[in-house]
């Protein structure tokens, strides 16, 4: 178990790890990261329309005791995914230039998170939601001095979660439930009253498999 993550170490294993440039969108020979690597058992999968491009900040906050991760909690009246655990992010609009611009935009609108206090490390491999998303996580760190103001019609809360606990694979479960007529398996990282599952939990994993997982399974 770790016990916590030093920011420093964090930001030079990101920035050693990370993609440099994002993924583009899917084509017939991708096999992207997802939701559906658990339920189809990892085997190459081609969604049947293309998916709407979306991006998510992945905030990872700098305090001098230990790395964390800002996470947000959906309003309750929200259309989709309602009162669920997010990354700060939506779909990528026509006049946003890149997956990064989106991510800032909606961070900013979102729970106001100005962007002088995050500095953009890298991405992670594009996550294919079950919902039809092809999602871009733009991984960067915050400075600690920043203050949020929430917009109430889209986030109930904020909060932040040690790191160490999100990287730690003894906290990633394995849960599943009936979503449109099918069984769907999803991970799942509880934290106190705070249910961390499906797309925030795959990405969280996904971070986890690219910063502390080599090539052949071991950690370090």
């Amino acid at each position: 178990m770790l016990a916590s993550i030093d920011s420093h170490a964090f930001a030079a294993r990101a920035s050693r790890k990370l993609l440099r440039e994002p993924q583009g969108l899917i084509g017939p020979q991708s096999n992207p990261k997802g939701d559906h690597e658990l339920a189809f058992d990892g085997t190459p999968w081609t969604p049947p329309s293309l998916p709407t491009p979306a991006a998510v900040l992945v905030p990872v906050v700098l305090h001098d005791a230990e790395a964390t991760v800002l996470l947000t909690q959906r309003a309750s009246n929200m259309r989709a995914h309602s009162g669920q655990i997010a990354f700060p992010g939506g779909r990528i609009d026509e006049q946003d230039e890149t997956p990064l611009v989106t991510a800032l935009r909606e961070a900013e609108e979102e729970i106001g998170l100005e962007r002088l206090h995050v500095s953009p490390i890298g991405y992670l491999d594009a996550y294919l939601s079950s919902s039809g998303y092809l999602v871009t996580p733009v991984v960067a760190v915050v400075e600690p001095r920043f203050t949020l103001s929430l917009n109430p019609s889209e986030v109930a809360d904020a909060f932040e979660v040690p790191l160490a606990f999100l990287m730690d694979p003894a906290n990633h479960r394995k849960g599943s439930r009936v979503w449109q007529g099918a069984a769907r398996t999803f991970f799942e990282m509880p934290y106190g009253d705070r249910h961390i599952w499906g797309i925030t939990a795959g990405i969280l994993r996904v971070l986890y498999e690219r910063l502390y997982v080599d090539p052949v399974g071991a950690t370090g």
